[in-house]
């Protein structure tokens, strides 16, 4: 496999989006540094697609330094895939566990712009000197519907979901002039091993009801191809906010179940 001359972070890389997405990118010939929390699982796939890996909680700033540090010694990085975070309850704003709310706010949002104010002067380093419309870099952040549509329920993740993303705008303004590009996608209902399992808490019968009956939920491999096509555009091109759902949903709120069929 030819080495891609372009330096992808992905953060989450343990599981769901973040693994499928270093397998995605890997494959594409990209060189990749996986981070996450668990060194067994990212020595796993490093072992297993030959990308590198890089153990830290992101909600630490000490680790965060720590991986800008590895970076700029072993190469640079011209792409950064914000993906770790996640949801923590299903309540009621009233009911909900102020814990949780804080932490999915850490996790969601601080976590985030620790990395991008770590990275982006290697991300510049990545694109400096080079002529306009030959190089770009890039910060894309796996963010959520549920960061553009409220539901019942998810007051918490929705709170936290809708600051990145309205910091993410202000980030593209902020960017402006400069050849990087800040791209969004917010998914939908994907069905992966941990996302629900851990917002339910370890309720694996509630984790499962999630996606009972619904026509093919989206996959992490489903993200990770379109986070993959959105980064290997032409560098002129920027694919600013993009919303991937399975068919089935037609908003946060909204899930058929059951086959899909014609009407009439």
């Amino acid at each position: 496999m030819a080495e891609n001359s372009r330096r992808a972070v992905v953060t989450g890389a343990s599981s769901g989006i973040g693994e499928a997405t270093v397998r995605v990118l890997r494959a594409h010939g990209w060189q990749v540094v996986g981070v996450a929390r668990r060194e067994d699982r990212l020595k796993a796939l490093a072992d297993e697609t030959g990308a590198s890996s890089f153990v830290a909680d992101l909600t630490k700033q000490a680790d965060v330094d720590a991986l800008a540090s590895y970076l700029a010694e072993t190469g640079g990085v011209s792409t950064l895939i914000n993906n770790a975070g996640g949801a923590a309850g299903l309540d009621t704003v009233e009911a909900g566990d102020p814990d949780d709310w804080r932490w999915m706010y850490e996790i969601n949002v601080i976590a985030v712009k620790r990395v991008i104010t770590a990275l982006l002067p290697l991300l510049r380093d990545s694109v400096r000197g080079a002529e306009t419309g030959t190089a770009v870099a890039d910060i894309l952040t796996v963010t959520s519907i549920a960061g553009h549509i409220a539901y019942e329920k998810g007051g918490g993740y929705n709170a936290a979901k809708f600051a990145i993303a309205a910091a993410l705008d202000v980030l593209r303004l902020e960017l402006s002039g400069e050849p990087i590009r800040v791209l969004e996608i917010a998914p939908g209902m994907v069905h992966t091993e941990e996302f629900s399992l851990n917002r339910l808490k370890g309720d694996q019968a509630a984790a499962d009801a999630v996606y009972a009956n619904v026509p093919n939920p989206l996959t992490g491999d489903d993200v990770a191809e379109t986070i993959v096509s959105m980064v290997e555009l032409a560098p002129h091109i920027s694919l600013d906010y993009v919303v991937i759902k399975p068919v089935a949903q037609s908003a946060a709120y909204k899930v058929h179940r059951g086959p899909l069929t014609a009407k009439g």
